[in-house]
């Protein structure tokens, strides 16, 4: 079993990264393989609804100068995503949004039945937007949605900073906890239900 876990931040190790880097922590502890794919600083174009993939059917965008095809391929050996991105003005960042949007249109055959969930990481507000927007292409495409304790969010402004947000990297464990838990039903695993960690709020007034 393996799952793809995307960062669409623009910093490389940035606080995405640190979320979900604490997912991937917790999948390997459960049995579950995973790769951090980041979507880098480059541009990646959006779709222009030309449907040159439906005509062609082989699963990919015929634009073929960015990022996305090679995501695409990825999903082609995972059994389940996740996506991660900052928060820029309550939304997903734009290249996440661009390659997401692309890869549910043009392969959306390959995301069928495979378990997903977003991250969202911000200083302070919007988070939960940008989450949900996140979501949206995998309810569209038959994918069963892997929650958490809470929603999946970490706060952090300085690079890597989100791994002080003890309450934000619990909720990581506990969603990767729930996704190696789903993967593994669904594989006919017998698996007994998950044991989580006892909750662990947290306050950001200092």
């Amino acid at each position: 079993m393996k799952v793809l876990l995307v960062n669409g931040s623009p910093r490389k190790e940035g606080n995405t990264y640190t979320a979900l880097k604490e997912v991937a922590g917790e999948l390997a502890r459960q049995g579950v393989d995973s790769e951090i794919v980041w979507l880098g600083n480059q541009p990646v174009r959006g779709c222009v609804a030309c449907g040159k993939c439906k005509e062609k059917g082989n699963n990919r965008c015929v634009f073929d100068d960015d990022v996305t095809n090679r995501i695409i391929e990825k999903m082609e050996t995972s059994d389940a995503i996740v996506v991660g991105s900052p928060v820029y003005y309550g939304q997903p960042s734009g290249q996440l949004l661009c390659m997401q949007q692309r890869m549910h249109y043009a392969a959306g055959a390959l995301c069928k039945d495979k378990p997903a969930a977003a991250v969202a990481v911000c200083r302070r507000g919007g988070a939960t937007a940008a989450y949900q927007t996140m979501l949206m292409p995998f309810q569209m495409t038959n994918m069963p949605i892997v929650t958490s304790q809470y929603w999946n969010i970490a706060y952090g402004r300085a690079e890597g900073e989100s791994a002080m947000d003890e309450e934000g990297m619990q909720t990581m464990r506990t969603l990767a906890l729930n996704m190696a838990w789903l993967l593994k039903k669904i594989k006919g695993v017998a698996v007994d239900d998950p044991v989580r960690e006892a909750w662990a709020p947290m306050s950001f007034i200092r």
